[in-house]
């Protein structure tokens, strides 16, 4: 066999090391990323972006081992792939165990107030929370009734509904407007007045 064909098709490794390296890793990330917290998905600073980058090249060579060739990244490909449908196909039929892997949501504000400890806990700044809520359209913390940190990583927020006072406020503002286009409107229809 030619000397290129050789190097990219057949495999530095047996076929089942090649299908279960890939699936440990697997396991080690999901479990890591896990116990590191969801801030890890969700608000990734400069920092967390060099771990990330640098945890996919560190595990890389785990997964392939020596075996450099085409078919051997292949079936480590594939074997990461149906790793994780057939995680998600499992978790997805059985919720509480879902719920374990992936955590509960976490409250970071709620009725209006900024939930300290859950910034703590999550590693989360009062100034990334902040750039994450002017991110969904709020110019400040104060127009937000609730914030969720949801298990898949992301923020969920939610805006203060306008009290009575400023929905009749609101009201009477519109009804000024419309009676002041009103009366500019009969004022152009009238002819001028002969003294």
């Amino acid at each position: 066999m030619h000397e290129i064909w050789k190097d990219m098709f057949v495999m530095g490794l047996p076929l089942l090391e090649k299908i279960l390296r890939p699936i440990l890793v697997y396991a080690f990330l999901v479990i890591s990323l896990r116990l590191s917290g969801k801030r890890e998905l969700v608000q990734l600073n400069p920092f967390d972006l060099v771990v990330l980058l640098t945890l996919s090249n560190t595990v890389q060579n785990a997964i392939i081992g020596e075996d450099n060739s085409v078919l051997g990244g292949v079936i480590g490909a594939t074997s990461l792939l149906v790793t994780n449908y057939l995680v998600v196909r499992f978790l997805y039929d059985h919720r509480k165990l879902d719920q374990f892997v992936e955590g509960k949501a976490d409250v970071l504000v709620d009725n209006g107030k900024v939930v300290t400890r859950h910034l703590k806990k999550e590693l989360i700044t009062m100034a990334q929370l902040e750039a994450a809520a002017r991110k969904q359209g709020f110019e400040t913390l104060a127009e937000v009734q609730q914030c969720i940190l949801e298990p898949g990583g992301t923020l969920s927020f939610l805006g203060k509904k306008p009290g009575t006072e400023d929905v009749r406020h609101q009201d009477l503002v519109a009804r000024l407007e419309r009676l002041t286009q009103e009366i500019t409107l009969l004022r152009g229809s009238q002819p001028p007045s002969r003294a």
